[in-house]
């Protein structure tokens, strides 16, 4: 899995080619892709969104108490 950065790269370098028209793009591992349609980047884009949203919120804490009346 890509940290954060990583994953906030590769979302400015696609929302670059979203905004210059272009549909193919390559990536940091020399890998080429090719878009069909801006629709594609944009799912793309959300979808980056959503991971680091993720990565960022972290573990849930668990807090559990326990309670007794003292007798």
């Amino acid at each position: 899995m890509a940290d954060v950065q990583t994953l906030r790269d590769y979302r400015d370098k696609l929302q670059d080619a979203r905004f210059s028209g272009v549909r193919t793009f390559r990536d940091s591992n020399g890998e080429e892709i090719t878009y069909r349609s801006q629709g594609e980047i944009e799912r793309a884009i959300a979808a980056i969104d959503s991971e680091i949203a993720t990565l960022q919120r972290g573990r849930n804490a668990l807090i559990r108490l326990q309670t007794s009346k003292g007798l």
